[in-house]
């Protein structure tokens, strides 16, 4: 019998490429993660999995304001959140599926649906863990 468990990440667009990731434990602190300069078990901290799931969302988003801002679009809110399954494969437990949903706010609809057709290809997390686990994504429009 499998178990079936998950967690969630929520990560809010600060400023520039910085987001703030939270975590779905009271016990762990929130932290800020930052793109790199040219382009912009205690619990009490987190584990691998959740910083995967974090790395995920935030790979993407990244990518997606990345995608946004070559087309001159700011957007006035950048907001997503990563739901993950775990259960036991082979009497080990395994991430095996990643649920993303991004809600970016911005006034040009058009713009954010060309980009919606390709930044997930730039995401380098998603690409490189997609071929183990299934991530869906989701932004809303």
């Amino acid at each position: 019998m499998s178990e079936d468990k998950g967690f969630h990440v929520k990560i809010k667009h600060i400023e520039d490429y910085r987001f703030e990731i939270e975590f779905d434990k009271e016990s762990m602190n929130n932290m800020v993660s930052d793109e790199t300069e040219d382009i912009g078990g205690s619990e009490t901290g987190p584990n691998p999995s959740r910083m995967l799931a974090a790395a995920t969302l935030n790979c993407l988003m990244a990518s997606l304001l990345f995608c946004l801002r070559k087309k001159r679009i700011e957007p006035k809110k950048l907001e997503g959140e990563v739901k993950a399954n775990t259960t036991r494969v082979d009497g080990r437990l395994r991430i095996t599926k990643l649920s993303v949903q991004i809600k970016p706010e911005v006034d040009e609809k058009r713009k954010l649906e060309s980009c919606i057709d390709i930044f997930e290809d730039y995401c380098v997390v998603t690409q490189s863990i997609r071929k183990g686990i299934d991530v869906d994504v989701e932004v809303e429009t």
